[in-house]
């Protein structure tokens, strides 16, 4: 698990900013979506995936406790899968050219869907009623990715709190396109995994201080109890 280090000066100027150290504690549940990105044997199972983040299976608990929450309290959990599909050799050739034949072999060999790679880890907690996503850009909002935005609008959603690997490639870009698109956004720092610690604390940092907000899984849970309680309190 990433050891979180958010200094003290990053929180007070998120405070001198917005007034306090959260600025969306009090979403409204069932307008919530708990996104859960690139989870997959692509990018978890050694031997099989592409692109191999070990830290990622340590999150996998934390991942499996949101959703639980999330259920209970009405929000909506979605499953969000990069998938290769043949027109992005031509329409993002920019991220093939960087990547390299051997890199862009092995990618596409491990997320073309059906493929071992593309299928979610075995150990995610997923349910029947839950949504599913494929996106073919780093951001699932970003426009052509996927259709997560029309989905998610149908459903009244206007907060989601972005978990998944790895940090600061695919779930920092879908949190930091979510509110650009006008979804209020969080990153839930122990339920994110990439490569390192730098990285990982670089990306909240840079997110929290411009982007949105980010809160603990356990924060995150007491969050969505108590603002579901509230809501249903007051019907």
């Amino acid at each position: 698990m990433h050891k979180i280090a958010i200094p003290q000066f990053m929180i007070d100027r998120v405070i001198q900013l917005r007034g306090k150290e959260h600025c969306f504690e009090d979403f409204d549940p069932a307008r919530t979506a708990l996104l859960v990105v690139d989870m997959q044997n692509g990018f978890l199972m050694p031997g099989v995936a592409h692109a191999l983040c070990e830290n990622a299976q340590q999150i996998v608990p934390n991942i499996n406790r949101l959703a639980r929450a999330a259920r209970e309290a009405g929000a909506s959990v979605v499953w969000i899968q990069g998938v290769f599909r043949e027109e992005t050799l031509a329409s993002w050739s920019v991220s093939y050219e960087m990547a390299g034949p051997a890199a862009t072999k092995r990618r596409i060999a491990s997320l073309t869907r059906g493929n071992k790679g593309w299928e979610l880890w075995p150990e995610l907690d997923v349910k029947p009623e839950d949504l599913h996503v494929e996106k073919t850009r780093f951001s699932a909002f970003i426009q052509g990715s996927s259709t997560i935005e029309e989905q998610l609008r149908a459903r009244g959603v206007d907060t989601v709190l972005v978990t998944g690997t790895v940090t600061n490639v695919c779930c920092e870009s879908t949190a930091r396109d979510a509110m650009m698109r006008n979804f209020r956004a969080i990153m839930v720092t122990d339920a994110n995994a990439t490569f390192t610690d730098e990285e990982h604390n670089a990306s909240l940092m840079s997110f929290y201080l411009v982007f949105g907000d980010i809160m603990s899984t356990d924060f995150a849970i007491t969050c969505l109890s108590r603002n579901a309680a509230k809501r249903r309190a007051a019907e």
